[in-house]
């Protein structure tokens, strides 16, 4: 079927365990080198992984640099400003705006900054530049004006594929290349005095680490960086090429060995390559950095930068402040998704539409049975549910705290079971079911999901509730009357024919009773369950009984206003409808107390 597909056929290897069959494949891997053969790790002993992250670090949004450069369409002003005061309203403090020497928009975009109050004076504005005087120049005339701290941030490769393929240059050359570059930084802006600088060795993490301290030890005494006026060493893992903790020893290796430490802000710049950015970031977090770059969503080229909402929500998740407000997500995704012209997949972390959805039965009733707690120990503690401890099965963090509301977590097709049925139901009606109706109804539901292969909605659940357990038999009650000397008076229809009998001394539901059992229809009221459909004043009285009948036991619900009404009307349906399922013979008929006194 699959032609193009070419299963795995070579060897099991002699070393494989008996479970594991799989088998050599035809994938060209021998091509690729590991990354302790391209460059060396030099760290022996780490710190990063007995530590722990208790405070947000620097975040730094380059949306509007890095993200624009990825976008087939990039950013028009208008859309590069909405997301400028975007960032700005969500709190970022730091913001990459451009590459002012590419292209005239960016340039003209910096310049707005100069001429607006849009940038409020207590953020910083980031601006790009290769290390070439001409282009410094034109970077550094952008921010002639601008009343904010700023950074000139200034970069090169310096990884050996880089210098060798692409610039063509001995690590010697490039190095003075650096460094002519930062002399020519300091040239243009060094009198400037709220402007500060920034030095990314691009691909970082193929660079020799003594090669790149070097050049980083050279560059932060060109500039004299002190603890007043920091630089900033931003050490981008460009293309992702190990695992997460191998970066980690790379950032520990700098944080380490880096000359006037105290007057560097060590940052880091992922990338999404193995689709572990966001890991290196947390574990470089650990390992010494100060500082994060990314997008907002992750965009970026290839498969992203890392992803700062995920990163802050990670950290908001473990009881940790993020220093960003995401607490109207929605409103974040719908702004950048105009921005970028990209929509944000349904699966992505914390703001996919179904990421806090559950579809399979066994999450879903965890989910409801944790709601359920939630809320009584919100009330024992008499507190609100927005104060206490979250601790919800398969939700890391309250919806609520992003914007979004409950009414999309638990949703019903043909993987779910009782407990979402059942929270659908109470969410959306009110309707509180017995664990046993619960079990009958998913059978219903069930059937309904495997033959349409669909997504089933509250509105089409609560349909189906009615077919299964409101609408009528061929047993339907006509009215009653209770006079006040314990006499009942019941009019049943059967077959279209009414049948009028008076029962004393017993309630109405015994009276209904004892009228069909006389016409042959006899109906035990094993369980009565009474609530209401919605709430206020326009809520109907639901009242479901669990009946036995000579066939079998089942269920059957009423619907009026008046609550006894409902209940009459539940017991005369049991009389009248097919049987859903067989209970147990054990089980033995009786009319249950809450029957009695109704």
């Amino acid at each position: 079927m699959f032609t193009s597909v070419s299963t795995p056929s070579g060897p099991v290897p002699a070393e494989a365990p008996t479970w594991n069959r799989q088998r050599g494949s035809q994938m060209p891997s021998h091509r690729y080198r590991d990354v302790y053969s391209r460059v060396e790790v030099p760290l022996s002993e780490r710190d990063w992984p007995r530590r722990r992250i208790t405070h947000a670090p620097l975040w730094v949004p380059v949306d509007l640099r890095d993200g624009n450069q990825a976008l087939p369409e990039p950013m028009d002003p208008a859309r590069k400003r909405r997301f400028f005061e975007l960032m700005v309203a969500m709190g970022y403090k730091e913001i990459e705006v451009g590459y002012p020497s590419a292209s005239q928009t960016d340039f003209d975009f910096v310049r707005l900054l100069a001429s607006t109050d849009i940038a409020p004076e207590d953020v910083t504005i980031v601006v790009f530049t290769p290390a070439r005087r001409d282009l410094i120049e034109r970077t550094v005339e952008s921010v002639r004006g601008i009343r904010n701290p700023v950074v000139v941030h200034m970069y090169t490769a310096t990884a050996p594929t880089w210098r060798d393929v692409v610039l063509g240059r001995t690590a010697e050359d490039l190095k003075r290349m650096i460094l002519a570059g930062a002399q020519d930084v300091l040239h243009f802006a060094g009198s400037m005095p709220n402007v500060r600088f920034e030095f990314s060795p691009e691909v970082f993490n193929l660079t020799e680490p003594d090669f790149v301290l070097d050049v980083c030890d050279a560059v932060t005494t060109a500039w004299d960086a002190t603890p007043d006026r920091p630089v900033i060493l931003n050490l981008p893992a460009t293309v992702e090429v190990a695992t997460p903790n191998v970066y980690a020893d790379q950032i520990e290796y700098m944080h380490k060995n880096l000359a006037r430490r105290d007057s560097v802000v060590l940052s880091v710049h992922p990338h999404n390559d193995r689709g572990t950015g966001i890991a290196c970031a947390e574990l470089a977090v650990l390992a010494g950095a100060q500082r994060v770059e990314g997008c907002i969503f992750g965009n970026g080229e290839r498969t992203g930068n890392v992803d700062l909402a995920t990163l802050a929500l990670n950290l908001h998740a473990q009881g940790v402040d993020p220093m960003i407000d995401f607490s109207d997500i929605d409103e974040v995704r719908r702004t950048v998704e105009y921005c970028n012209q990209i929509e944000v997949h349904s699966r992505h972390p914390y703001v996919g539409d179904l990421v806090h959805t559950a579809f399979s039965g066994t999450h879903q009733d965890a989910i409801k049975k944790g709601f359920a707690e939630h809320r009584a120990r919100a009330v024992a503690d008499g507190r609100d549910e927005r104060e206490i401890e979250w601790r919800v099965p398969y939700l890391p963090l309250d919806p609520a705290d992003i914007g979004r509301s409950y009414d999309a977590v638990i949703r019903v097709n043909s993987q779910s079971g009782k407990g979402g049925i059942a929270y659908l139901l109470e969410t959306e009606y009110g309707i509180e079911l017995p664990r046993r109706l619960q079990i009958d109804f998913a059978r219903h539901v069930q059937r309904r999901t495997d033959d349409a292969g669909t997504e089933v909605s509250p509105a089409e659940l609560w349909s189906m509730f009615s077919g299964a357990y409101l609408d009528d038999g061929d047993v339907t009650l006509q009215g009653y009357e209770v006079d006040g000397n314990s006499r009942t008076t019941v009019t049943v229809r059967i077959g279209g024919v009414d049948h009028v009998s008076t029962h004393d001394e017993v309630g109405p539901v015994e009276a209904v009773a004892a009228a069909l059992a006389a016409l042959n229809r006899p109906v035990d009221v094993l369980d009565l369950h009474q609530g209401s459909v919605r709430s206020g004043n326009d809520s109907d009285a639901l009242t479901v009984v669990e009946f036995r009948t000579a066939d079998g036991t089942g269920w059957s619900a009423g619907l009026d206003r008046s609550v006894l009404t409902a209940t009459l009307k539940a017991v005369a349906r049991a009389a009248g409808v097919g049987i859903g399922r067989q209970e147990p013979a054990s089980v033995r008929p009786v009319v249950s107390s809450a029957a009695s006194s109704a």
